[in-house]
Protein backbone atom coordinates (compact mmCIF):
# COMPACT_ATOMS: atom_id res chain seq x y z
CA UNK A 1 0.00 0.00 0.00
CA UNK A 2 2.51 2.42 1.10
CA UNK A 3 4.90 1.60 -2.32
CA UNK A 4 1.59 1.82 -4.36
CA UNK A 5 1.04 5.29 -2.62
CA UNK A 6 4.91 6.27 -3.27
CA UNK A 7 4.56 5.41 -6.29
CA UNK A 8 1.64 7.71 -7.28
CA UNK A 9 3.32 10.39 -6.23
CA UNK A 10 6.39 10.09 -7.77
CA UNK A 11 4.16 10.17 -10.58
CA UNK A 12 2.54 13.31 -10.05
CA UNK A 13 6.00 14.83 -9.32
CA UNK A 14 7.32 13.99 -12.33
CA UNK A 15 4.53 14.88 -14.40
CA UNK A 16 3.04 18.61 -13.48
CA UNK A 17 2.61 19.43 -17.32
CA UNK A 18 -1.26 19.35 -17.48
CA UNK A 19 -1.43 21.49 -14.17
CA UNK A 20 1.02 24.08 -16.23
CA UNK A 21 -0.41 23.86 -19.37
CA UNK A 22 -4.29 24.23 -18.31
CA UNK A 23 -3.07 27.69 -16.10
CA UNK A 24 -1.28 28.72 -19.54
CA UNK A 25 -4.43 27.74 -21.05
CA UNK A 26 -6.81 29.15 -19.37
CA UNK A 27 -4.71 32.51 -19.69
CA UNK A 28 -4.19 32.53 -23.57
CA UNK A 29 -7.88 32.39 -23.62
CA UNK A 30 -8.31 35.42 -21.81
CA UNK A 31 -6.03 36.76 -23.57
CA UNK A 32 -7.50 36.09 -26.92
CA UNK A 33 -11.21 37.04 -25.81
CA UNK A 34 -10.37 40.48 -24.69
CA UNK A 35 -7.88 41.49 -27.16
CA UNK A 36 -11.05 40.38 -29.68
CA UNK A 37 -13.81 42.42 -27.72
CA UNK A 38 -11.65 45.02 -27.57
CA UNK A 39 -10.92 45.50 -31.35
CA UNK A 40 -14.30 44.52 -31.99
CA UNK A 41 -16.07 46.98 -29.84
CA UNK A 42 -13.56 49.94 -31.63
CA UNK A 43 -14.62 48.16 -34.72
CA UNK A 44 -18.57 48.84 -34.51
CA UNK A 45 -18.01 52.34 -32.41
CA UNK A 46 -16.09 53.26 -35.65
CA UNK A 47 -18.48 52.16 -38.12
CA UNK A 48 -21.71 53.07 -36.30
CA UNK A 49 -20.72 55.45 -33.51
CA UNK A 50 -24.40 56.66 -32.98
CA UNK A 51 -26.32 53.95 -33.68
CA UNK A 52 -23.94 51.70 -31.42
CA UNK A 53 -24.07 54.55 -29.00
CA UNK A 54 -27.92 53.82 -28.42
CA UNK A 55 -27.91 50.54 -28.57
CA UNK A 56 -25.18 49.97 -25.33
CA UNK A 57 -26.83 53.18 -23.31
CA UNK A 58 -30.47 51.56 -23.82
CA UNK A 59 -29.31 47.86 -22.97
CA UNK A 60 -26.33 48.14 -20.47
CA UNK A 61 -26.42 51.39 -18.73
CA UNK A 62 -28.96 50.31 -16.22
CA UNK A 63 -28.09 47.10 -15.54
CA UNK A 64 -23.69 48.27 -15.29
CA UNK A 65 -24.98 50.42 -12.65
CA UNK A 66 -26.67 47.54 -10.53
CA UNK A 67 -23.66 45.22 -10.69
CA UNK A 68 -21.62 47.97 -9.37
CA UNK A 69 -23.61 49.14 -6.84
CA UNK A 70 -23.46 45.00 -5.64
CA UNK A 71 -19.38 45.16 -6.26
CA UNK A 72 -19.52 47.74 -4.09
CA UNK A 73 -21.84 46.53 -1.24
CA UNK A 74 -19.32 43.16 -1.55
CA UNK A 75 -16.52 45.71 -0.52
CA UNK A 76 -18.39 47.84 2.24
CA UNK A 77 -16.87 46.69 5.53
CA UNK A 78 -19.49 45.88 8.39
CA UNK A 79 -18.01 48.09 10.97
CA UNK A 80 -15.54 50.96 9.50
CA UNK A 81 -13.70 51.13 12.87
CA UNK A 82 -10.10 53.07 11.84
CA UNK A 83 -11.79 54.03 8.61
CA UNK A 84 -14.53 55.83 9.80
CA UNK A 85 -13.13 59.06 9.09
CA UNK A 86 -12.46 58.17 5.03
CA UNK A 87 -16.12 56.20 4.65
CA UNK A 88 -17.43 59.79 6.06
CA UNK A 89 -15.60 61.75 3.55
CA UNK A 90 -16.65 59.47 1.16
CA UNK A 91 -20.00 59.57 1.40
CA UNK A 92 -20.66 63.16 2.01
CA UNK A 93 -18.81 64.20 -0.86
CA UNK A 94 -20.67 62.07 -2.61
CA UNK A 95 -24.02 62.94 -1.35
CA UNK A 96 -23.03 66.97 -1.51
CA UNK A 97 -21.09 66.77 -5.27
CA UNK A 98 -24.14 64.84 -6.86
CA UNK A 99 -27.03 66.99 -5.44
CA UNK A 100 -25.18 69.76 -6.62
CA UNK A 101 -24.44 68.57 -9.96
CA UNK A 102 -28.01 67.79 -10.46
CA UNK A 103 -28.59 71.69 -9.73
CA UNK A 104 -26.88 72.73 -12.11
CA UNK A 105 -28.84 71.76 -14.94
CA UNK A 106 -32.26 73.06 -13.08
CA UNK A 107 -30.58 76.63 -12.27
CA UNK A 108 -29.68 76.65 -16.09
CA UNK A 109 -33.10 76.20 -17.08
CA UNK A 110 -34.69 78.64 -15.16
CA UNK A 111 -31.92 81.13 -15.86
CA UNK A 112 -30.53 81.75 -12.29
CA UNK A 113 -27.89 82.61 -13.32
CA UNK A 114 -26.37 84.75 -16.32
CA UNK A 115 -24.70 82.74 -19.32
CA UNK A 116 -20.98 84.54 -18.52
CA UNK A 117 -21.40 83.21 -14.73
CA UNK A 118 -21.86 79.48 -15.97
CA UNK A 119 -17.99 78.61 -16.51
CA UNK A 120 -16.95 79.80 -12.71
CA UNK A 121 -19.99 77.38 -11.58
CA UNK A 122 -18.53 74.59 -13.71
CA UNK A 123 -15.28 75.38 -12.38
CA UNK A 124 -16.29 75.29 -8.48
CA UNK A 125 -18.01 71.76 -8.81
CA UNK A 126 -14.77 70.76 -10.34
CA UNK A 127 -12.46 72.21 -7.71
CA UNK A 128 -15.12 70.68 -5.11
CA UNK A 129 -14.96 67.35 -6.52
CA UNK A 130 -10.26 67.51 -6.78
CA UNK A 131 -10.21 68.37 -2.72
CA UNK A 132 -12.87 65.82 -1.94
CA UNK A 133 -10.33 63.19 -4.43
CA UNK A 134 -7.57 64.47 -2.61
CA UNK A 135 -8.34 64.53 0.89
CA UNK A 136 -9.88 60.73 0.32
CA UNK A 137 -6.29 60.03 -1.05
CA UNK A 138 -4.79 61.62 1.54
CA UNK A 139 -7.05 59.54 4.16
CA UNK A 140 -6.36 56.47 2.54
CA UNK A 141 -2.19 57.27 2.90
CA UNK A 142 -2.88 57.65 6.92
CA UNK A 143 -4.14 53.99 6.67
CA UNK A 144 -1.58 52.68 5.09
CA UNK A 145 1.94 52.15 7.93
CA UNK A 146 4.93 53.30 6.01
CA UNK A 147 3.16 55.51 3.20
CA UNK A 148 2.80 59.10 2.94
CA UNK A 149 0.05 60.17 0.30
CA UNK A 150 0.31 64.00 1.58
CA UNK A 151 1.37 64.63 -1.72
CA UNK A 152 -2.13 64.47 -2.88
CA UNK A 153 -3.11 67.79 -1.66
CA UNK A 154 -1.04 69.83 -3.68
CA UNK A 155 -1.74 67.71 -6.35
CA UNK A 156 -5.49 68.54 -6.05
CA UNK A 157 -4.77 72.01 -5.81
CA UNK A 158 -2.42 72.13 -8.60
CA UNK A 159 -5.14 70.43 -10.97
CA UNK A 160 -7.70 73.29 -9.42
CA UNK A 161 -5.97 75.85 -11.13
CA UNK A 162 -6.07 73.81 -14.67
CA UNK A 163 -9.32 73.45 -13.92
CA UNK A 164 -10.00 77.01 -14.07
CA UNK A 165 -8.25 77.89 -16.83
CA UNK A 166 -10.71 75.92 -19.05
CA UNK A 167 -13.29 74.55 -16.42
CA UNK A 168 -15.83 72.90 -19.52
CA UNK A 169 -12.20 71.20 -21.19
CA UNK A 170 -11.48 69.66 -17.70
CA UNK A 171 -15.32 68.62 -17.33
CA UNK A 172 -14.91 66.91 -21.07
CA UNK A 173 -11.61 65.46 -19.43
CA UNK A 174 -13.57 63.26 -16.93
CA UNK A 175 -16.03 62.56 -19.41
CA UNK A 176 -13.57 60.21 -20.85
CA UNK A 177 -11.29 59.70 -18.14
CA UNK A 178 -14.29 57.96 -16.52
CA UNK A 179 -14.66 55.19 -18.72
CA UNK A 180 -11.08 53.68 -18.22
CA UNK A 181 -11.29 53.59 -14.15
CA UNK A 182 -12.94 50.33 -14.50
CA UNK A 183 -10.31 49.08 -16.27
CA UNK A 184 -8.50 50.00 -13.27
CA UNK A 185 -10.84 47.97 -10.75
CA UNK A 186 -9.96 44.85 -13.02
CA UNK A 187 -6.57 45.30 -12.51
CA UNK A 188 -7.34 45.80 -8.75
CA UNK A 189 -9.34 42.55 -8.69
CA UNK A 190 -7.10 40.40 -10.91
CA UNK A 191 -4.17 41.31 -8.43
CA UNK A 192 -6.27 40.29 -5.78
CA UNK A 193 -7.97 36.55 -7.11
CA UNK A 194 -6.33 35.86 -10.62
CA UNK A 195 -2.28 37.10 -10.10
CA UNK A 196 -1.31 34.87 -13.07
CA UNK A 197 -3.39 36.66 -15.54
CA UNK A 198 -2.55 40.35 -14.30
CA UNK A 199 1.29 40.43 -16.31
CA UNK A 200 -0.78 39.42 -19.19
CA UNK A 201 -3.92 41.65 -18.85
CA UNK A 202 -1.55 44.71 -18.84
CA UNK A 203 0.40 43.82 -21.59
CA UNK A 204 -3.37 44.08 -23.38
CA UNK A 205 -3.67 47.40 -21.91
CA UNK A 206 -0.82 48.63 -24.30
CA UNK A 207 -2.50 48.10 -26.92
CA UNK A 208 -5.39 50.65 -25.81
CA UNK A 209 -3.94 53.68 -26.63
CA UNK A 210 -2.71 52.57 -30.24
CA UNK A 211 -6.53 51.58 -30.95
CA UNK A 212 -7.59 54.85 -29.68
CA UNK A 213 -4.53 56.88 -32.11
CA UNK A 214 -5.47 54.54 -34.77
CA UNK A 215 -9.23 55.90 -34.55
CA UNK A 216 -8.50 59.65 -34.22
CA UNK A 217 -5.99 58.89 -37.25
CA UNK A 218 -8.68 57.17 -39.38
CA UNK A 219 -12.17 58.95 -38.38
CA UNK A 220 -10.70 62.56 -37.84
CA UNK A 221 -10.45 62.73 -42.02
CA UNK A 222 -14.29 61.95 -42.64
CA UNK A 223 -16.78 64.43 -41.88
CA UNK A 224 -18.55 65.24 -38.82
CA UNK A 225 -21.66 63.22 -37.92
CA UNK A 226 -24.99 64.16 -39.17
CA UNK A 227 -26.75 65.77 -36.21
CA UNK A 228 -30.40 67.33 -37.55
CA UNK A 229 -32.15 65.55 -34.79
CA UNK A 230 -31.92 66.68 -30.82
CA UNK A 231 -30.48 62.65 -29.85
CA UNK A 232 -27.93 62.88 -32.19
CA UNK A 233 -27.18 65.99 -31.33
CA UNK A 234 -26.72 65.46 -27.76
CA UNK A 235 -24.92 62.59 -27.99
CA UNK A 236 -22.21 64.63 -30.00
CA UNK A 237 -22.12 67.88 -27.83
CA UNK A 238 -21.64 65.09 -25.19
CA UNK A 239 -18.80 63.75 -26.72
CA UNK A 240 -17.49 66.86 -27.20
CA UNK A 241 -18.16 68.43 -30.44
CA UNK A 242 -18.96 71.92 -29.17
CA UNK A 243 -16.30 72.00 -27.24
CA UNK A 244 -14.05 70.99 -29.98
CA UNK A 245 -14.98 71.98 -33.39
CA UNK A 246 -11.74 71.41 -35.62
CA UNK A 247 -12.13 67.52 -34.57
CA UNK A 248 -14.55 65.31 -36.44
CA UNK A 249 -17.52 64.40 -34.29
CA UNK A 250 -17.31 61.36 -36.01
CA UNK A 251 -13.85 60.66 -34.01
CA UNK A 252 -15.04 61.90 -31.24
CA UNK A 253 -18.72 60.29 -30.85
CA UNK A 254 -16.98 56.61 -31.57
CA UNK A 255 -13.71 57.01 -29.03
CA UNK A 256 -15.92 57.52 -26.37
CA UNK A 257 -18.28 55.09 -27.62
CA UNK A 258 -15.55 52.72 -27.76
CA UNK A 259 -14.77 53.49 -23.85
CA UNK A 260 -17.76 53.13 -22.60
CA UNK A 261 -18.43 49.75 -24.37
CA UNK A 262 -15.10 48.73 -22.69
CA UNK A 263 -16.40 50.16 -19.22
CA UNK A 264 -19.65 48.35 -19.57
CA UNK A 265 -17.92 45.36 -20.64
CA UNK A 266 -15.80 45.46 -17.34
CA UNK A 267 -18.69 45.68 -15.19
CA UNK A 268 -21.22 43.12 -16.96
CA UNK A 269 -18.82 40.67 -17.95
CA UNK A 270 -15.08 40.47 -17.14
CA UNK A 271 -15.77 41.14 -13.25
CA UNK A 272 -18.92 38.95 -12.78
CA UNK A 273 -17.18 36.07 -14.50
CA UNK A 274 -13.85 36.24 -12.99
CA UNK A 275 -15.49 36.33 -9.22
CA UNK A 276 -16.33 33.00 -10.05
CA UNK A 277 -13.09 31.52 -10.79
CA UNK A 278 -11.40 33.16 -8.21
CA UNK A 279 -11.72 29.30 -6.26
CA UNK A 280 -9.81 27.17 -8.40
CA UNK A 281 -8.66 24.15 -6.07
CA UNK A 282 -6.69 22.82 -8.43
CA UNK A 283 -4.64 25.80 -8.78
CA UNK A 284 -2.08 25.77 -6.19
CA UNK A 285 -0.62 29.41 -7.98
CA UNK A 286 -4.17 30.93 -6.81
CA UNK A 287 -4.87 31.95 -3.44
CA UNK A 288 -7.98 31.27 -2.09
CA UNK A 289 -10.92 34.33 -2.64
CA UNK A 290 -13.66 35.10 0.11
CA UNK A 291 -16.08 36.35 -3.02
CA UNK A 292 -17.11 33.45 -5.42
CA UNK A 293 -20.71 32.48 -6.08
CA UNK A 294 -24.08 33.56 -7.86
CA UNK A 295 -24.84 37.43 -8.23
CA UNK A 296 -27.44 37.03 -6.20
CA UNK A 297 -26.22 34.85 -3.11
CA UNK A 298 -26.68 37.59 -0.25
CA UNK A 299 -23.83 35.12 1.60
CA UNK A 300 -20.73 36.63 -0.77
CA UNK A 301 -21.61 40.46 0.71
CA UNK A 302 -20.27 40.32 4.20
CA UNK A 303 -22.33 43.23 4.91
CA UNK A 304 -25.52 40.54 4.67
CA UNK A 305 -23.07 37.55 5.95
CA UNK A 306 -22.02 39.04 8.75
CA UNK A 307 -23.70 38.21 12.64
CA UNK A 308 -24.32 41.78 13.26
CA UNK A 309 -24.44 42.82 9.07
CA UNK A 310 -27.77 44.39 7.93
CA UNK A 311 -29.03 41.46 4.91
CA UNK A 312 -32.67 43.09 5.04
CA UNK A 313 -31.00 46.21 3.57
CA UNK A 314 -29.04 45.03 1.52
CA UNK A 315 -31.53 42.66 -0.44
CA UNK A 316 -33.45 45.85 -0.32
CA UNK A 317 -31.17 48.22 -2.18
CA UNK A 318 -30.34 45.19 -4.80
CA UNK A 319 -34.35 45.06 -5.25
CA UNK A 320 -34.78 48.10 -5.83
CA UNK A 321 -31.60 48.67 -8.32
CA UNK A 322 -33.17 45.67 -10.41
CA UNK A 323 -36.57 48.05 -10.23
CA UNK A 324 -35.00 51.35 -10.83
CA UNK A 325 -33.18 49.51 -14.20
CA UNK A 326 -36.46 48.28 -15.20
CA UNK A 327 -38.12 51.74 -14.85
CA UNK A 328 -34.66 53.38 -17.20
CA UNK A 329 -35.58 50.80 -19.62
CA UNK A 330 -39.22 52.09 -19.78
CA UNK A 331 -37.68 55.57 -19.83
CA UNK A 332 -36.17 54.50 -22.74
CA UNK A 333 -38.46 53.08 -24.71
CA UNK A 334 -41.15 56.04 -24.17
CA UNK A 335 -38.89 59.15 -24.55
CA UNK A 336 -35.19 58.23 -25.32
CA UNK A 337 -33.72 61.27 -25.15
CA UNK A 338 -35.16 62.80 -22.60
CA UNK A 339 -34.58 59.98 -20.57
CA UNK A 340 -30.27 59.84 -21.69
CA UNK A 341 -30.88 63.38 -20.04
CA UNK A 342 -31.61 62.12 -16.58
CA UNK A 343 -29.52 59.45 -16.67
CA UNK A 344 -26.18 61.11 -17.45
CA UNK A 345 -27.17 63.46 -14.80
CA UNK A 346 -27.94 61.44 -12.16
CA UNK A 347 -25.65 58.92 -12.87
CA UNK A 348 -22.74 61.33 -11.53
CA UNK A 349 -23.76 59.39 -8.38
CA UNK A 350 -21.86 56.42 -9.50
CA UNK A 351 -19.01 58.05 -11.25
CA UNK A 352 -17.96 59.13 -7.59
CA UNK A 353 -18.89 56.47 -5.73
CA UNK A 354 -16.54 54.71 -7.68
CA UNK A 355 -13.57 56.73 -6.25
CA UNK A 356 -13.50 55.95 -2.58
CA UNK A 357 -14.04 52.02 -3.51
CA UNK A 358 -11.23 52.06 -5.76
CA UNK A 359 -8.87 53.77 -3.53
CA UNK A 360 -9.88 51.35 -0.77
CA UNK A 361 -8.03 48.62 -2.93
CA UNK A 362 -5.08 50.45 -3.59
Amino acid sequence: MERTANLGLAAWRANPTPLVANRHLSIRVFVCVLISCTCLSALLASVLPLQVSVVTVFLFAGPHNWFELRYFLSRLPVRFRKSRNFFLTAFTGIGFLTVAYIALPVLYVFSLWPDNAWPAILASWNTLLLLWLGSLVWLRGKQKPGHNWSWAIPVALGLCSLNWLAPELFSLAIVYLHPLVALWFLDRHLRRTRPAWLRAYRRCLSLLPLLVAGMFWQLTQNPSLSDDNGLFWRITQHAGAQLLPNISSHALVAVHVFLEMLHYGVWLVALPLIAPLAKQPNDPLSPPAREHGRIWDLKTVPLARHPRGFPKLVATALAVGVFLVAILWLGFSVDYATTRDVYFTVAIAHVLAEAPFLLKML
